[in-house]
């Protein structure tokens, strides 16, 4: 007010827009939701000198929710069954109690800062879990500008999944098959309280998808 009255005009300041805006945008304004589909899906875990792999064929749709059935497995019996089918078996019944919705990458769960382009051509955003839940994920999210649609997903579980396990580091990677975008690979480390580092892995092979058979 001053400067007006002095007669000297303020100076203003224009703020250059981050060009991972525009992808951010659109991503979160499209709704999210779990496609129904049909995939065989290839696990591994190792922690110290046991290691253990199962195959499993898997499918899900709204009315039906998650289920799978093991179809081949090999290796440490503690890391069949207590890793590899537990993952399985936790996401079965976070379905089956409706919480999946919680997990989504929407504003609901996360504030989102755009935060560049990087090298790889990727509009890059910050995720910021609004709860300290094992099912959100502090780190980053990686966008093709052009489509907005997800590449990748890196960060840290934002909270523990037990007193056991801690320090969870994740990757989970999309592709777009026919018309939709869904996940095609999962890569974990984590730190297990007196065993030491801990890996996993998981990958996607979709012979269905909404109803359509995928090549």
């Amino acid at each position: 007010m001053l400067l007006l009255v002095l007669g000297i005009a303020p100076a203003i300041y224009a703020t250059a827009s981050d060009p991972a805006d525009p992808p951010t945008e659109r991503f979160l304004s499209r709704t999210e939701r779990q496609h129904a589909y049909r995939a065989t899906r290839h696990l591994k875990a190792a922690n110290g000198d046991r290691r253990g792999w199962l195959v499993a064929t898997t499918q899900y749709s709204a009315a039906a929710g998650f289920r799978y059935q093991i179809t081949a497995g090999g290796g440490s019996d503690y890391i069949r069954t207590n890793v590899l089918k537990a993952v399985l078996d936790g996401e079965r019944d976070m379905i089956a109690l409706g919480e999946a919705a919680r997990s989504t990458l929407a504003r609901t769960n996360y504030t989102f800062q755009p935060n560049g382009i990087d090298a790889e051509g990727f509009a890059n955003v910050l995720l910021t879990p609004r709860r300290k839940e094992r099912s959100l994920i502090s780190g980053v999210m990686f966008l093709r500008p052009d489509e907005a649609e997800l590449v990748r997903l890196e960060g840290r579980l934002a909270r523990n999944p037990s007193f056991w396990v801690k320090d969870v580091d994740i990757v989970r990677t999309y592709d777009r098959i026919g018309t939709v975008v869904v996940p095609v690979a999962v890569e974990s480390k984590a730190h297990v309280r007196f065993l030491g580092a801990a890996t996993f892995s998981m990958t996607y092979d979709y012979t269905e998808i909404d109803g359509r058979r995928v090549n």
